[in-house]
Order: structure tokens, then C-alpha cells, then sequence
């Protein structure tokens, strides 16, 4: 069910694909003297001087990543460009031009994109990126949205997957699980809308969980941060499919193994609340719970009196040698090892 705020529903096929390309993009401004050119010619031209580009690609597909029926059009598209803004902070760099490509069916009108490209405007303004071209076209079945991030580095700045070295300290930024107990109650009410769509559920106590994931934030502020601290992570990679996939990436990538401490999992007290309600073991959720779209990252052990004390920073554990397994310490100290139970797009 798509939010209808607006009673005009104005045929795609009016405009044509230029035209509807040329409508959607008209407000967008360019921001960075690094974009040459943007929307209005065969290719965008980018110069990054001496830096390196960073580039990064997301699809998601109505259905599979999204479902309409409690997903805000204007939220989808905000979401869509954070998303991608995660992984090219992942790497350390800062974020500069996104191109925007969707194919949407003929249930959808003019003013369902425009709520759309509202929301991917919201988010260009906000984190100062410039939108430099993209691409529409038809689908039958439903809509699709991909988007291209490009971002630049210094080439000793940038931080890949594979750098973390035996004893670094294992850091991740915020807190865990609030997306994905988000998703459980927007589902849950969506069946009751289903039963009874006069039903007007109070969901103020949930706002959080539900902005996590509607509203998710990627985490600028942490590469800022960490140069104000001095701290030059060894790895990094952002958690979109939840912490236990993740943290096995980091050791294949840097072929070694992980000990994470289960009491040192920072989780919101909403999290904790949710998870009783729902029956969910908050640790499970926090570890296979995915969306979070906080930074998962390693740092030596002489930088930890740097970040020890930062409310924004929680030191979960530690990288150990290849041989010694993937690890979970419990509160009761029992060792349980680490699988990858997270998000898995392929999976139906």
C-alpha cells in the first residue's frame, strides 16, 4: 500500500525518461568543486586531484528489502542513500556523489517518486552530497532502487577489511539490534492493520527502534572522530547484515580469528525491553540482527586509553591468532563459537 498524500496521480508515461529524469533531479544542486558535471550529459565528470575514489553500489528491491505496506516512500529513499554512505565511511572516506538509478512499475505515479527523490534529497542536503546522474526505466515487479556512492581518500587514510593484526581491540560505534526489533513491530502491526485497518496503534514507546529502521543514520560522525582522537583504525566494515557476519569477514579478510565478549555488546535499554516482549534473546538479535548500519572496526592496543572513555565507542573484544577459533564469551564464561547467522540477501 502506497501513502497516498496526494490525490493527483500523474502517469510516468507522460514525461518520457528524460522528462521524468529532469523532473525528479531539478533541485538538487551541486555542492563539491570535485563534481565537473553532473545530471544533463552521457556521464557525470568527477575529479578527485590526488585522492583516491572509493566507490560503492546497493540495490534493494521491493519485497525483498523493503515492504511498502509500512515503508514511507520519503523514508525508503533517505534510507537508500545511507545505506550506501555506511560502506564508503567503512572505508574511511568521505562520501562525495551518489547517481541514482530506479525502475518502478505503473502502480506507481509521478507523485509516489516525487516522495521518493524527496527523501534522497533530505539526505544529499544533509550529509553534503551531490547527486550527478542515475538512470529510470520500467519493471514489473515493483520497485527497485540502486545507488552509486562515490567518496575520496587520502591513500594512507583509507581502511579495508584486512589490515586488523593479532591483539587489536575489536570497537564498534553506537548500539546493536534496535533496526531489526524496529522491523519485528512494524511487521507485527502491519498484520494487525491486516485483521483490523481501523486499528490506531500508539507507537511511541517504540519510536527509537522504529527510527533505527526506517530513519537509519549513517555514521559520519566516527571517521571524524577518530582523527580528532588520533586513532588510525587497522580495519573496518560497517554492520549492514549484523555483527556476527561481519566480524567473520574482518578475520577471513585479515586471516585471523575473534573473541567477542557478550556483557560488552552495547544495547539499548528499548532493545533489551523489546526483546522480552518479543521473547528474542537480545544478544542473538544483536548479533544476527543486521541494518544497524553502526561501524565495526580494530584499533592497535596502544590507542585504547584514546577511546576508552567515549560514549560513542564500545571496545567488544579482541583479534587473536588464526588457529584459536571465532569466539563468544557469555556472561556465564562459557565460550560458544561465532557463526554467520546475519542478513543474507539471497536467501528467500
Amino acid at each position: 500500500m502506497i501513502e497516498d498524500k496526494n490525490p493527483q496521480h500523474t502517469r510516468l508515461s507522460e514525461l518520457g525518461e528524460f522528462g521524468l529524469i529532469e523532473h525528479l533531479t531539478k533541485k538538487f544542486k551541486i555542492a563539491h568543486k570535485s563534481t565537473l558535471k553532473g545530471i544533463g550529459d552521457d556521464a557525470a565528470v568527477i575529479d578527485f586531484t590526488n585522492n583516491k575514489c572509493v566507490v560503492s553500489t546497493d540495490l534493494l528491491v521491493e519485497g525483498i528489502h523493503f515492504d511498502l505496506a509500512y515503508v514511507p516512500l520519503k523514508h525508503l529513499g533517505y534510507k537508500a542513500v545511507m545505506v550506501n554512505l555506511s560502506d564508503i565511511y567503512a572505508m574511511n572516506a568521505t562520501p562525495k556523489q551518489i547517481t541514482i538509478s530506479i525502475a518502478a512499475s505503473n502502480r506507481f505515479p509521478l507523485e509516489a517518486l516525487e516522495d521518493l527523490y524527496a527523501g534522497i534529497e533530505t539526505a544529499a542536503k544533509i550529509y553534503n552530497i551531490d547527486v550527478v546522474g542515475g538512470d529510470t526505466t520500467s519493471s514489473n515487479k515493483g520497485l527497485l532502487i540502486s545507488i552509486t556512492a562515490l567518496g575520496h581518500a587520502n591513500e594512507k587514510d583509507i581502511v579495508y577489511r584486512s589490515g586488523a593484526k593479532d591483539n587489536d581491540l575489536i570497537v564498534v560505534s553506537g548500539d546493536l539490534g534496535a533496526a531489526y526489533m524496529g522491523l519485528q513491530i512494524l511487521e507485527r502491526e502491519n498484520e494487525v492493520f491486516k485483521v483490523n485497518p481501523q486499528s490506531q496503534p500508539d507507537l511511541s514507546m517504540y519510536s527509537y527502534l522504529i527510527e533505527r529502521q526506517l530513519k537509519p543514520e549513517a555514521r559520519k560522525d566516527i571517521p571524524e572522530l577518530l582523527r580528532v582522537l588520533e586513532v588510525q583504525p587497522t580495519s573496518m566494515i560497517d554492520i549492514s547484515d549484523g555483527l556476527s557476519s561481519e566480524i567473520l569477514h574482518l578475520c577471513k579478510a585479515s586471516d585471523l580469528s575473534a573473541t567477542l565478549y557478550e556483557d560488552k555488546i552495547p544495547l539499548d535499554p528499548t532493545v533489551i525491553n523489546s526483546c522480552e516482549e518479543f521473547n528474542l534473546d537480545s544478544t542473538t538479535i544483536a548479533l544476527s540482527g543486521g541494518e544497524d548500519y553502526e561501524l565495526l572496526f580494530t584499533v592497535k592496543q596502544e590507542d585504547f586509553p584514546k577511546i576508552k572513555a567515549n560514549p560513542n565507542l564500545s571496545i567488544i573484544g579482541h583479534m587473536t591468532p588464526k588457529n584459536e577459533g571465532i569466539y563468544l564469551v557469555t556472561r556465564g564464561n562459557t565460550k560458544v563459537e561465532i557463526t554467520a547467522q546475519g542478513w543474507n540477501s539471497l536467501q528467500q
